[in-house]
């Protein structure tokens, strides 16, 4: 096998794996993510490992293929908002903000508006409401149409009034 044949390859294993993550086979996916990474290793490859590995509830094990992915990729921002997103599930907040912050200015990163949007959870859990409501508003001027940002926007708005 050539170069873009072993890559070919590493997608189509790639495109298996988040087939079986959605299906809830998530032992599957975690396995074809492996074989991926074995052919051809990528941020992407490792980065939804690690998700399929927070979904088992193993955040230890989902941040340490985070690290790997930003390892390989520095730029890719999913893995940055994937972290900042397993240490709000584990309450460690304070720890989140730097991740979800290198996650909204990662310059490979189709999403901002989640790193933005899961900011500010974290600001508003840590009642830093100002700060909160900045982040919501945020995740909006990145899109518009995300329904969760608007209705915590509106929420904390609502709050000052």
């Amino acid at each position: 096998m050539d170069a873009d044949d072993i890559r070919r390859r590493a997608l189509e294993l790639f495109s298996q794996g988040y087939a079986a993550q959605l299906q809830g086979e998530l032992g599957q996916a975690v396995d074809l993510y492996t074989e991926s990474i074995a052919c051809c290793p990528t941020a992407e490859a490792y980065t939804f490992r690690g998700w399929a590995y927070s979904f088992q509830g193993n955040y230890e094990q989902a941040i340490e293929e985070c690290l790997q992915a930003i390892a390989l990729d520095p730029d890719f921002g999913n893995p940055y908002n994937d972290i900042g997103a397993y240490l709000i599930e584990q309450g460690k907040l304070d720890e989140a903000v730097g991740w979800l912050q290198k996650a909204a200015r990662a310059p490979r990163y189709d999403s901002p508006f989640f790193a933005w949007f899961n900011l500010g959870r974290v600001y508003e859990r840590l009642w830093k409401l100002d700060k909160a409501e900045a982040s919501f508003a945020r995740a909006l001027e990145c899109n518009p149409g995300y329904a969760p940002a608007r209705h915590a926007w509106r929420r904390l708005r609502a709050r000052w009034n």
